[in-house]
This record gives C-alpha cells, sequence and structure tokens, in this order.
C-alpha cells in the first residue's frame, strides 16, 4: 500500500513541476523537462531529475543555482495545487541517463560499422584466393 501512495504523490509532483517551473520569471527554468521524481519513503525529501537538451554544463550549474533561489516558490506553487499540508524538500538534478544511452549507441554503431567491414574484406579475401 505504502508503494501506491508513493508512486502517486511521484506522479502528481511529475505533472505539478512543470507548471511551476513555468510561472518563474527565468526563461531558462521555464523551458526546463521534468523527466522524474523520485521521492523518500516519508515523502520529506523528493530528487527531481531534469533534462535540459539546450544548456551546457556551465549553464546547468546555473540553472540549479537558481533553482535553488526559487526553492520556497516552487515548494508554495505545490502546496497550493495539491492541498497538502506539507510539501517535500526539492533536490534538482540533471538526468544523464540519456547522455550515456547516446553514447553507448553511437558505440554500438561503430562496432556494427567495424564488424561489418571485417566481414565485407573476409568475403572479398575469397574471392581473390579462387
Amino acid at each position: 500500500m505504502q508503494n501506491i501512495k508513493l508512486a502517486r504523490v511521484e506522479s502528481l509532483l511529475r505533472e505539478i513541476l512543470p507548471s511551476a517551473l513555468a510561472n518563474l520569471s527565468d526563461t531558462r527554468l521555464n523551458t526546463l523537462n521534468v523527466v522524474e521524481v523520485r521521492c523518500s519513503r516519508g515523502k520529506y525529501f523528493a530528487e527531481v531529475l531534469l533534462d535540459a537538451p539546450f544548456a551546457s554544463e556551465v549553464e546547468q550549474k546555473e540553472i540549479l543555482k537558481q533553482l535553488k533561489k526559487a526553492h520556497s516558490l516552487i515548494k508554495e506553487y505545490c502546496l497550493e495545487e495539491t492541498g497538502w499540508f506539507r510539501c517535500p524538500d526539492f533536490k534538482f538534478v540533471f538526468d544523464r541517463s540519456l547522455e550515456k544511452e547516446n553514447r553507448l549507441d553511437a558505440i554500438f554503431e561503430s562496432l556494427q560499422k567495424e564488424r561489418e567491414k571485417q566481414r565485407k574484406g573476409s568475403i572479398d579475401d575469397t574471392y581473390t584466393r579462387t
């Protein structure tokens, strides 16, 4: 039963947080995508995974600073929208899983090309021998 309640809270926060970010005055924060929300068991803490493909490493650090400053406004918005008595403390981090996945895809693609070159080379060798 606890896991269902936790999943509901995470789902609700995933819906509400983009609206909360859209209400902020900083345009960099308005365009952030909320990828996932992970709440602690007691729902006192929530890790919010963000995606900002447009932002460089330096810009991401600046965005995280701005999110820390806007933390109370975001919590206030969530409390207003949900009617909860207490809102979890948010820790915003950028999701790196997509970058890792893209890197792995590129590695697999290069391995496949290398394999095809080797296969083609071995086929050419058999034709020249006969």
